[in-house]
């Protein structure tokens, strides 16, 4: 058996667990982890991304996320997950909130978060607004894949913007 000496360890472990499937494993190891250091952020973004993710219990997982970021506002990764589920959950004001902290955080996927602002602002058909937040994503990525993406929302995009503009009718009567 194992002996997981360190908070780092037991989190990598549990991390582990769900990435082989393990979900209940991970599950469990991230529920130990909190019950012995309950200010450890990272075990809380473990947990929301199961609620999130695996069993969709969306209550639950914003609840982690947010204690995940509280308690370590700088851990880059749980902004895109959590801003995720905001923008399913359109809530408009944490989508705001959390947005502008994430973009403050050192080591965070830029055109990632730009893409979901991006996403968030097409779904309010706020479409210009959408294609200045994918622009910026396109301008950032350095991946291949990712700019292929971003270059699919922006032709989406402009779509909308076009299908949008009111047509204008002259009548020229006699």
């Amino acid at each position: 058996m194992d002996i997981l000496y360190t908070v780092e360890e037991k989190y990598l472990q549990a991390m582990d667990e769900l990435n082989y499937g393990e979900t209940p494993k991970a599950m469990h190891l991230l529920k130990e982890l909190i019950a012995a250091d309950d200010t450890y952020g990272r075990a809380h973004y473990g947990l929301a991304t199961i609620y999130h993710y695996y069993i969709k219990d969306y209550k639950a997982a914003g609840y982690y996320y947010q204690t995940g970021m509280d308690l370590d506002e700088n851990f880059p990764d749980l902004y895109e997950d959590y801003l995720k589920l905001l923008v399913t959950l359109q809530l408009h004001k944490k989508i705001e909130q959390v947005s502008a902290k994430a973009l403050e955080v050192p080591g965070i996927n830029l055109a990632r978060i730009y893409e979901m602002i991006g996403v968030y602002e097409e779904q309010r058909q706020n479409f210009a607004l959408a294609k200045q937040h994918y622009q910026k994503a396109a301008l950032i990525t350095v991946v291949d894949n990712e700019h292929d993406l971003l270059q699919g929302h922006l032709k989406r995009v402009s779509g909308k913007l076009k299908a949008k503009q009111q047509m204008v009718y002259a009548y020229e009567g006699s």
